[in-house]
């Protein structure tokens, strides 16, 4: 007679990864916030460790004709941020390129 529920499973193992290893997981925060009069700015939190986030800073200012940076946030962690509202153009360029799926992209705002 043996044991077979002594097997170590983690039931957490998928949810590490998502079914594409170049896509990464968890959700991407797309929100925009109001600095003085018309200004605004868009960050972006959520993108993957595994990414160049100045790269890809670089990619989206001279897509959008914008100015931006990577900030590093106390409890977010690591956010780019964009001036202007550039909460659609972020999203289809996310989808893209390929670095977020359409249902990972959530947009907070107005």
């Amino acid at each position: 007679m043996s044991i077979q529920n002594l097997n170590t499973f983690d039931p957490f193992a998928d949810a590490t990864k998502g079914a594409d290893d170049n896509v990464q997981d968890g959700f991407v925060h797309i929100r925009i916030q109001q600095r003085n009069g018309r200004k605004t700015l868009t960050t972006v939190q959520g993108l993957s460790s595994d990414y160049d986030l100045k790269k890809i800073v670089r990619a989206c200012k001279k897509e959008f004709a914008c100015n931006g940076t990577v900030i590093d946030h106390s409890e977010y962690g690591e956010v780019l941020q964009l001036q202007g509202d550039q909460r659609e153009n972020i999203c289809q360029w996310l989808t893209k390129t390929g670095l977020a799926k359409p249902d990972q992209l959530k947009v907070h705002g107005f």
